[in-house]
């Protein structure tokens, strides 16, 4: 394997909740969620780039390649994977780590704790994981006692064309398709809050300003 992964960040989704829209582009203590989440990846990774559809000179002042999905029709954190695989092997890197857009406090050391969690697999693939707490804990997940965060994981690019056909087959569930594949998790503390975090409504931003205070 070659050095640090390349980082994707993905800004994909539709932002329904928060009334459309460049989720990102939201304000928490003066600064966008998107500016955030870069200069917590940035420092991780060899390379970054942002995932994101429409229009790609609306991030033109990021100074970051913007890639499309390739899948049609919105087709969730996965078709961002792929597209983050198909950058990262024009680049002739061998594996990516992803972040999502509107999670501002994911862990410093999410490229580190993914990539350790990979050791002596042939094709690392790992996400990133926090124990369920409170009302959580009670509920019945099936065996897990943890939460699996899609959009932060470690991800090869050997497995892109099989990640491909999934996506044309159908499959939208990324914890389905990394189980194909024996995908390996990696567990973050969630004390004093969980890292992963994500801003999907009013009420998580104002929650996000209260966090940085």
């Amino acid at each position: 394997m070659s050095s640090a992964p390349l980082g994707v960040i993905l800004a994909g989704g539709l932002a329904t909740r928060m009334g459309g829209g460049d989720k990102g582009r939201l304000q928490v203590g003066g600064q966008s969620l998107l500016s955030r989440v870069i200069d917590r990846l940035a420092p991780q990774v060899a390379g970054l780039a942002l995932n994101a559809n429409g229009n790609p000179d609306r991030f033109a002042d990021l100074g970051l390649p913007v890639i499309a999905d390739s899948i049609e029709g919105f087709a969730g954190p996965l078709a961002g994977v792929l597209a983050g695989l198909d950058w990262a092997a024009e680049q002739g890197a061998d594996t990516i780590v992803t972040a999502a857009a509107d999670t501002p406090f994911f862990p410093q050391d999410l490229v580190t704790r993914l990539t350790t969690a990979s050791k002596g697999m042939a094709q690392p693939l790992v996400l990133a994981t926090t124990p369920r707490t409170g009302d959580e804990a009670l509920k019945s997940g099936g065996r897990s006692k943890v939460n699996r965060h899609p959009a932060f994981g470690l991800w090869p690019v050997a497995l892109r064309e099989d990640l491909r056909a999934a996506l044309q087959g159908g499959l939208r569930k990324v914890v389905l398709w990394t189980d194909q594949h024996n995908g390996r998790e990696a567990l973050f503390e969630a004390d004093p809050f969980d890292p992963f975090f994500n801003i999907n409504t009013p009420e998580d931003l104002a929650k996000a300003e209260a966090l940085l205070k």
